[in-house]
């Protein structure tokens, strides 16, 4: 039977072959962990769909496929199970079930700035689609090219559909010549010790994770003509209000209150406002997304991630505070669903936990905006009839799509958020 990469969401349509927890010749149990694979949005273990011998890897580690894809054979013990009719021609000429089977391990943890996703494509390859699709190089294969100068024109692919893996490219590094052809003295690349001749350099290697989040913000960066504002908030009434609940909300909920889940109830309610800032560009056509489902950057032990709340708007400021904490926890720990990282709208990321006061965020794509509250500062400002007072002040900074939006809309917005924020007190209910 054929072992597939089972689909784990509309907007997920590939995967990287992270690391192949099974060998050729290994006798697996049904759910035994296979292999490992990274998508823009989750970490995953693909487990095996039955009892059997593996026979055959199709998909190298570091290589892309399409979800759906056949990544292994194995040799079924004790009967071939449920499986997923394909149409193979038969020697009658009549179609026949191919055994293809995909089964998608629970507890995922999500990978990077990931809480939404571009559009899906789906369709039959023609021969031309195939031979372009064909150089789409994995992130492991192009770094493993530039690190050696190799011209991947030169490296004959020996993985699924004529890909190049990365054992295809390390053979041509190893030999000098590309796999299956005759040596040629111009095809020997030339190495570079990139540690420096003093040796004061180290080169770490990038996880797949980090490559995966790098070519996501370099997606954002290269496609968004972006704007930035940065808006200053007084927060004074907010502080007041935290200190004075913070520890019977404790208490009554089993969960700390922070400052952010006021921020994201008045940025739900600025959205409602704006919605033009709950949207995303879609080429002719602006999309205004009736759900507002606000991500939060969380900084994870393997990169950023940005679990979603969704429908944030008909929630209470206490609810908020108990979803973000359960998400947050949960995200560092790596037990987020993948329905938990899907669908996000709006993202807010508290960098002022690092202690900054102002900073400039990429747009997690596609959507067409990001907000940041920066670290609660005293400061002496001018308060009414021109006296100076001691007051908590916090920066929020926005940065937006510019072809979605001007700078009319997103002040707007952002004026939204400020006017919510100064107006919380002590008397403000978190119910």
């Amino acid at each position: 039977m054929t072992v597939v990469l089972p689909h784990v969401g509309e907007s997920i349509t590939e995967g990287t072959i992270e690391k192949w927890l099974k060998a050729v010749g290994d006798t697996v149990e049904k759910y035994d962990p296979l292999v490992e694979v990274v998508t823009d949005k989750v970490s995953m273990e693909v487990p095996s769909p039955a009892s059997g011998t593996i026979t055959k890897i199709l998909a190298q580690e570091g290589e892309t496929v399409p979800m759906g894809a056949a990544i292994a054979e194995m040799e079924v013990h004790g009967g071939i199970p449920e499986t997923t009719p394909s149409p193979e021609p038969s020697a009658s000429g009549q179609s026949k079930p191919m055994d293809t089977t995909g089964v998608l391990l629970k507890n995922v943890a999500p990978v990077g700035p990931t809480g939404s996703s571009g559009p899906i494509t789906q369709g039959i390859e023609s021969p031309d689609e195939a031979s372009q699709k064909r150089q789409r190089y994995s992130p492991a294969v192009m770094r493993l090219a530039d690190d050696h100068n190799i011209d991947l024109a030169l490296v004959t692919g020996t993985g699924m559909n004529g890909r190049i893996t990365r054992k295809d490219v390390q053979t041509f590094i190893d030999t000098g010549v590309e796999t299956g052809a005759p040596a040629s003295p111009t095809s020997v690349p030339v190495t570079e010790d990139r540690a420096g001749i003093d040796g004061d350099e180290e080169r770490v290697p990038l996880s797949v994770v980090r490559r995966m989040i790098a070519a996501r913000m370099t997606e954002s960066a290269s496609q968004i003509p972006t704007a930035w504002s940065i808006t200053e908030v007084d927060v004074t009434g907010l502080v007041q209000l935290r200190e004075s609940i913070k520890e019977s909300f404790q208490q009554r909920e089993g969960a700390p209150i922070t400052y952010l889940p006021f921020v994201v109830k008045a940025v739900a309610e600025a959205l409602g406002e704006n919605p033009v800032l709950n949207s995303s560009w879609d080429g002719d056509a602006i999309l205004l997304k009736r759900r507002i489902n606000i991500g939060i950057a969380v900084a994870a032990p393997d990169g950023l991630v940005v679990p979603v709340i969704h429908d944030a708007d008909t929630l209470s400021i206490a609810v908020l505070a108990t979803r973000m904490a359960d998400l947050t926890t949960r995200a560092r720990q790596g037990k987020l669903d993948v329905k938990e990282v899907q669908g996000g709208t709006f993202t807010v990321n508290n960098t002022g936990a690092l202690g900054t006061t102002s900073s400039q965020p990429i747009i997690n794509f596609p959507q067409a905006a990001i907000m940041t509250t920066e670290a609660i500062v005293k400061r002496p400002v001018v308060v009414a009839g021109d006296a100076i007072a001691v007051r908590s002040i916090m920066n929020i900074c926005l940065t937006f799509d510019h072809r979605v939006m001007d700078g009319a809309e997103a002040s707007g917005f952002a004026t939204g958020v400020k006017r919510r924020l100064e107006a919380m007190g002590p008397d403000t209910s978190v119910y």
